[in-house]
């Protein structure tokens, strides 16, 4: 009369049923108040309502069996009410809950009412991680669904292999999973779990990207190559993985399509070519390793360069290996393969060691610098002239008499004579002018005599004026 929802009067008689015993018509009243979600995969575990209804059948004693209007129990059902075992108490008597009526009416409420993950979580709750797992499968629930409902509770309870074995039980190729699988991988990175991201991919047998998580647990937080040098055991677990990927490759290419299509996929000479990265980065760090432990390493840097970076990175290591050396030839070998096998600019990384020795006042050493790039075989006719041109932006900290030795070690006259004008030593740079040919003589003293003008250098202009 007054317009009010009967719904909470519906409800609430039928939870006066339910506690009564009498599940039929509790079903019949719950059936005026209780509606189906409107999208089973929803990420949650339905109305309220529902839930109450099965918080209260999961916790309470197992239940007198009346039919509608019979209010005599027979012996056998006043025993089994006498001996109260709960739910939580059948449970435990492996497939017996099945038959407990109480658990029965979940499921008809769960399937009737509630959403997917309702129903999983039931399942899970009950140990049923079979029934949880091809329910999924049955209703394709999405992803999170998986994840919320299936994998976050067993690696909480501790029951991750548990799960896995049934996956492989259901599907052995684990094809159907693929996509639940992947999917959880993402979630383990963005929540930084990658423990238990790595123990899933040897699982799955997704070789390369459990290479690639390897390689995070390698570099992650080191502040040296010391740390690193005690970390190398994750190097030869991605050679471990790579290899093992190799031979599955070469095993099924006779086959015409290959399987694991949720499994990351790299063709062999990409692996081949991580697996030489890998045993260049091995040698890097038992090298740099050896250093920072004799002392001899120099610089200390905010973030550890490594070959599995850019290409920045990589020239970075070219550098440190170069420069943290007892001198600049000992770890030239090695800098020079990681130069040639990731194609980097060379001169570059010279140039860029050269400046940090006019830092550090190693004049000497930038001399063995350029004997080794001159000896390494693949240097361009002006690269040593441009290494020493390069660093000559600071010639104002180098003494005179190493500046000199520096720029008389130049190949070309030309450069010479730019590296002596870069420094302002004008009468230097006209003395190597007048030695070239008389028509480019004329020029380049022209040139230096301007120069000298500029820079109120009376002397040498004179000499220049007078030679012209």
């Amino acid at each position: 009369k007054s317009g009010l929802d009967p719904g909470g009067a519906w409800h609430a008689w039928g939870m006066a049923c339910l506690k009564a015993g009498n599940l039929s018509s509790a079903r019949e009243k719950f059936n005026r108040c209780l509606k189906p979600p409107m999208d089973l995969n929803q990420l949650n575990h339905g109305s309220r309502l529902v839930q109450d209804v099965i918080q209260y059948l999961e916790s309470t004693v197992k239940p007198i069996l009346i039919a509608d209007d019979d209010y005599f129990a027979t012996l056998r059902e006043l025993e089994a009410t006498l001996r109260t075992r709960s739910l939580s108490l059948e449970m435990m008597c492996e497939g017996k809950i099945q038959h407990n009526s109480y658990y029965q009416e979940c499921l008809f409420y769960l399937h009737t009412y509630g959403t997917n993950l309702a129903i999983i979580s039931f399942y899970m709750r009950h140990d049923c991680m079979r029934e949880a797992l091809l329910h999924l499968l049955n209703k394709e629930s999405p992803s999170e669904v998986f994840i919320e409902g299936i994998f976050v509770p067993s690696y909480e309870r501790g029951k991750l292999h548990m799960l896995e074995n049934l996956l492989e039980t259901i599907d052995p190729g684990l094809e159907s999973w693929g996509v639940y699988l992947i999917a959880t991988c993402k979630y383990l990175q963005r929540k930084n779990y990658y423990h238990i991201l790595y123990e899933l991919q040897q699982f799955m047998k997704d070789h390369v990207r459990a290479a690639m998580t390897c390689i995070r647990f390698f570099t992650h937080g080191a502040k040296s190559y010391t740390e690193l040098g005690g970390k190398q055991t994750w190097l030869l677990k991605i050679k471990d993985h790579l290899k093992v990927y190799l031979q599955e490759v070469s095993r099924s290419s006779g086959r015409k399509k290959m399987a694991f299509t949720f499994r990351k996929r790299m063709s062999a000479t990409d692996v081949s070519r991580h697996i030489n990265t890998v045993d260049l980065q091995m040698e890097v760090t038992k090298f740099l390793h050896r250093c920072e432990s004799s002392g001899t390493s120099q610089t200390t840097d905010s973030s550890l360069p490594t070959l599995f970076g850019n290409n920045n990175m990589k020239m970075d290591v070219a550098c440190k290996v170069m420069l943290e050396g007892k001198n600049i030839e000992e770890g030239f070998g090695i800098a020079f393969r990681v130069l040639q096998d990731f194609q980097l600019e060379a001169t570059e990384v010279y140039s860029k060691v050269a400046k940090q020795l006019v830092k550090q006042q190693k004049y000497s050493e930038i001399r063995q610098l350029l004997k080794c790039v001159n000896e390494s075989g693949v240097a361009a006719k002006n690269d040593g002239d441009n290494i020493i041109l390069n660093c000559l932006n600071e010639f104002k900290n180098i003494p005179a008499e190493d500046l000199d030795n520096l720029i008389q070690d130049m190949d070309s006259d030309e450069n010479k004579i730019q590296a002596y004008v870069m420094c302002n030593k004008l009468r230097s740079a006209y003395l190597v002018s007048v030695r070239q040919e008389k028509t480019r003589a004329v020029q380049l003293v022209q040139q230096v005599r301007q120069l000298a003008e500029n820079s109120g250098d009376d002397v040498v202009k004179a000499i220049c004026a007078q030679w012209l």
